[in-house]
């Protein structure tokens, strides 16, 4: 195991004095430096996981999104209804590959030592994220969270085969929606703690009854500021 610094570990003890039972996390950028579902997409392409028309029509897609036309939830949910047809397991190695090489290097070691203690101490945590399906099932791994614990950007399966029917994409007001559809046994549907890095954080964090911006890009950094959230950089 890493070892903590002074500054990581006051962090970790921040948190836990919260006594938090229920905590969620945004994933990229908040648990690990980079973007692992942009990553991902990337690589994929370049692999020839999906057809050269499939890849040649998503690259002009993703940079329409890059150049403001497309919605963040809807390319969103575009990288992963685009692996239509492929069988499940195909992109689940995919993904267990490329994470293993390209981000479990770069995860936080004071985010991972915080899930675990958060575990250890009976709080139930989950992992919300517009990324796709398949790779933060990957990250969990690395954090010791159960599939049944993550909200992420996922499309029905059918006989091991991938469809395009999109069950959610939690990004922005929607993190808040599938938040609140798996917290309906709490008292108020709302987690104690919540942690994200991005503007696409906002809503889960303002939901949330403690706040914490990490690693936050400038735009989100502002509005925690404003609004009196903790900022952390790891």
């Amino acid at each position: 195991m890493t070892s903590l610094t002074s500054r990581q570990t006051e962090f970790i003890e921040t948190v836990l004095r919260l006594n938090p039972r229920i905590a969620t996390f945004d994933c990229d950028g908040t648990l690990w430096s980079g973007d692992a579902g942009e990553g991902f997409f990337a690589w994929e392409l370049e692999q020839g996981l999906v057809s050269k028309e499939i890849a040649g029509t998503l690259r002009a897609r993703y940079a329409d999104y890059r150049a403001g036309q497309v919605a963040e939830d809807v390319m969103c949910g575009e990288m992963v209804t685009m692996h239509r047809g492929l069988r499940e397991e195909v992109v689940k190695q995919a993904c267990d590959t490329y994470f293993a090489h390209a981000v479990a290097p770069n995860i936080f070691p004071e985010m991972r030592e915080l899930i675990e203690r958060l575990h250890a101490s009976a709080c139930d945590v989950w992992a919300v994220s517009s990324s796709n399906q398949w790779i933060i099932r990957s990250g969990m791994r690395h954090f010791g969270i159960p599939q049944n614990r993550i909200l992420a950007a996922e499309v029905a399966i059918e006989n091991g085969a991938i469809t395009d029917r999109l069950i959610r994409v939690p990004s922005g007001p929607g993190k808040v929606k599938a938040i609140r559809s798996v917290l309906q046994s709490s008292a108020d549907h709302r987690p104690d703690c919540a942690f994200g890095n991005a503007i696409w954080d906002r809503e889960m964090l303002a939901m949330s009854k403690h706040a914490f911006a990490i690693n936050p890009n400038p735009n989100l950094k502002e509005i925690a500021i404003a609004n009196g959230w903790a900022v952390y950089q790891p």
